[in-house]
């Protein structure tokens, strides 16, 4: 995927406020997030003919959000069914257009009231239409805290990862949130505070899980030519990777030999075409934003994106090596487990934020390359990730 490296940018960056009710329709989100983006790059409804976003049946379509912004022609558009695996994905594919000249502005949101409509993998509903949730759903194992903490238990055995070094993860995460107007969760917590929460699936606690958010987020991407005229700073879209293969559930995975490991995740795969579509490795990294469904999702990424070592996930985020200031600091805007749960773009904004240097108090100094990630793929069979940096 070195093909369209740098050569096309995110431009513009919106939100909505987040929210546990946000009392409108998803539409109504996605259009909100839509106008803040385009206004953020100083473009309009008329400047956009390409839209992106992903889904899983719990938000509203480009064919819908185009009539309702008043775009005048679409050319080319995304509608991916999936959940987080696939976020990064929507938004590299949106690159790729540009880059063919498919479209001139793409913009790629993600709109969902997780909280108060459509409660992500709530057993209230019809379980998801893909093959394996057929043998799941019988015996209750069927939520994501569930999914995730069969993974996690098993990291626990095999490396002796500690409950301590989990809660190292929010509590960090928390601390950067109290620098975030924008997070739902502002108060300082302490590991104290972590290991009191109440059990949802041992050995996942509640502050190991990230917030049921009702809310939207956006990204403008554009060429890198017409990007350096507009009112932003750009943030170059360097390079990408998505795929995957058998998940988890079908009963292969990521070890060797296609043996199921559950302490490995798609991403160890997909690391190396990441690194190699960009030019760049791990050490070249200067801020990660880690798709942090749940506390282990940031332990078991920093390992297979090549951070440390494979079992050394924990211990390096109890070093501080996560936290303002360390080695690689991690989820500045406080992820999902503090900020909001946006299923994956809110990442991709927060890595924007820290390039273009209007992150605020929350600025990691002289960020220039960061990396951003979706769901690792526990859940289904794949994932996707981008590189971004500063234009010079």
């Amino acid at each position: 995927m070195t093909g369209f490296r740098d050569r096309t940018a995110v431009v513009g960056v919106g939100y909505t406020p987040f929210s546990k009710d946000s009392g409108v329709s998803t539409l109504t989100l996605a259009v909100q997030a839509v106008l803040a983006a385009l206004d953020d790059a100083g473009l309009t409804v008329e400047d956009v003919d390409g839209l992106a976003t992903h889904r899983v049946g719990d938000s509203t379509p480009p064919w819908v959000v185009a009539p309702a912004l008043g775009v005048p022609e679409v050319t080319w558009y995304l509608d991916q069914f999936g959940g987080g695996s696939v976020s990064h994905g929507v938004v590299a594919q949106a690159a790729m257009a540009v880059a063919s000249g498919a479209a001139r502005t793409v913009v790629c949101y993600r709109a969902i009231n997780a909280r108060s409509e459509f409660r992500m993998g709530g057993t209230g509903r019809a379980p998801a239409p893909v093959f394996d949730a057929q043998y799941q759903a019988p015996y209750g194992h069927f939520a994501p805290p569930q999914q995730f903490a069969m993974a996690a238990r098993a990291h626990m055995n095999a490396y002796g990862t500690t409950h301590e070094q989990f809660g190292r993860v929010a509590v960090t995460q928390r601390a950067n949130a109290a620098k975030n107007p924008r997070a739902l969760k502002r108060d300082p917590i302490t590991l104290d505070d972590y290991l009191a929460s109440r059990w949802i699936a041992e050995p996942l606690r509640l502050l190991d899980c990230c917030l049921e958010t009702d809310g939207a987020c956006a990204v403008v991407v554009t060429s890198r030519e017409r990007a350096r005229d507009l009112r932003a700073a750009p943030v170059l879209i360097s390079g990408a990777a998505w795929g995957g293969g058998d998940s988890y559930f079908s009963g292969a995975g990521s070890g060797a030999g296609g043996r199921t490991d559950l302490t490995v995740t798609e991403a160890a795969r997909m690391a190396p075409r990441l690194y190699a579509s960009a030019g760049v490795g791990p050490a070249d990294i200067d801020v990660a934003e880690l798709y942090d469904c749940f506390t282990y999702s940031v332990v078991v990424q920093l390992e297979d994106y090549g951070f440390c070592a494979k079992g050394e996930g924990g211990p390096f985020v109890e070093s501080g090596a996560t936290a303002p200031g360390g080695a690689l600091p991690v989820n500045t805007h406080g992820g999902f487990l503090s900020e909001g749960y946006v299923h994956g773009v809110n990442h991709i904004a927060e890595a924007v934020a820290q390039l273009r240097g209007t992150a605020g108090n929350r600025q990691v100094s002289g960020a220039e390359v960061a990396l951003s990630t979706a769901q690792p793929g526990f859940v289904l069979a794949g994932t996707s990730a981008l590189i971004l940096r500063r234009d010079a």
